[in-house]
């Protein structure tokens, strides 16, 4: 209910202050309509885990935080790396920032959960963040490629777009799926492939202005996170297909492979979760998968990247 970056850090330490959070949070819609009379111990279990999860990304900073300046004033960080790392630290604290504008938003009348919207956003800083990291870490392990001859740079650059068509593929479907979870249309038509015995649902174009359908209608949201997904499957078996037939042994082929691999797993994966109604572990190893496949398609970019010129 609260966001102190830094006093929020410790939990409460008296019954004083667990009474204090807790009529706090009966003044919100959340308690009234879902959790009403749940008592303490109902808010507690729910407490901990907002808490655990801002702990951690506090974590995570100082994790960050206090190695870089270590190294830094060791001189031991090249300065053309300054500006980048910086600029991490910087959007972690922005992440922290735009989790606290996703919560708050639950706040607002006739809300018992998060606007879709700011979910979306808040998980698309993750993402960046991420690959962000990811990105780095590829460029710092594994320098610059050396040029390669013409015909080989070809196949190369042939598997490379390819694996970018592929990665923005995934990335637009993990967006969508960002929509499936803010507005739980996951809990709606159950079956696959079809959706209600349809291809495409009825009502698909139900809301005006149509733009509406794509963030909240729960039939065009749950239909275009399985057409997107069902596209970067295909454009993911391409990849696997290109990378054994005309990239030699080594990382690039690898991690193509991988990204082709992890496609179809988290494909499948959300099937899974899809027909059982998605209970919280396979949502939960769904989510943790699609994190899998953005560090194999960046892996797998990197290491296919074009010698400087």
């Amino acid at each position: 209910m609260e966001w102190a970056p830094l006093s929020g850090t410790l939990p409460p330490l008296s019954e004083a202050e667990w009474q204090r959070l807790y009529d706090l949070y009966r003044t919100v819609p959340q308690y009234t309509l879902l959790n009403a009379g749940f008592g303490m111990e109902g808010f507690k279990q729910i407490f901990w885990l907002e808490w655990l999860h801002r702990f951690w990304g506090r974590l995570i900073g100082l994790a960050y935080l206090l190695p870089f300046l270590w190294l830094w004033a060791r001189g031991a960080i090249p300065r053309e790396l300054m500006p980048r790392l910086w600029l991490l630290f910087a959007l972690g604290g922005l992440q922290g920032a735009i989790g606290w504008f996703m919560v708050a938003s639950g706040f607002q009348a006739d809300r018992t959960a998060v606007s879709p919207y700011r979910l979306v956003l808040h998980l698309s800083m993750a993402f960046l963040l991420f690959g962000l990291l990811v990105w780095t870490a590829l460029g710092l392990l594994r320098p610059a490629p050396a040029a390669l001859p013409a015909a080989e740079e070809a196949r190369r650059g042939k598997v490379r777009r390819q694996v970018q068509w592929a990665f923005w593929l995934a990335a637009a479907t993990m967006l969508a799926g960002g929509f499936v979870a803010g507005t739980r249309a996951g809990f709606t038509y159950n079956t696959f492939p079809l959706m209600d015995g349809a291809l495409i649902p009825a009502g698909y174009l139900d809301l005006s202005p149509a733009w509406l359908n794509l963030t909240e209608n729960l039939a065009a949201v749950q239909f275009n996170h399985r057409l997107l997904a069902t596209l970067t499957g295909l454009a993911a078996v391409g990849v696997g297909v290109a990378a054994f037939r005309h990239l030699p042994s080594g990382f690039a082929r690898s991690a193509a492979l991988v990204m082709a691999a992890s496609v179809v797993a988290q494909y499948a994966l959300g099937v899974l979760t899809l027909v059982h109604v998605v209970p919280v572990s396979l949502g939960t190893l769904h989510q943790t998968v699609a994190v899998g496949v953005l560090a194999a398609g960046l892996c797998a970019w990197h290491g296919l990247r074009a010698p400087p010129r």
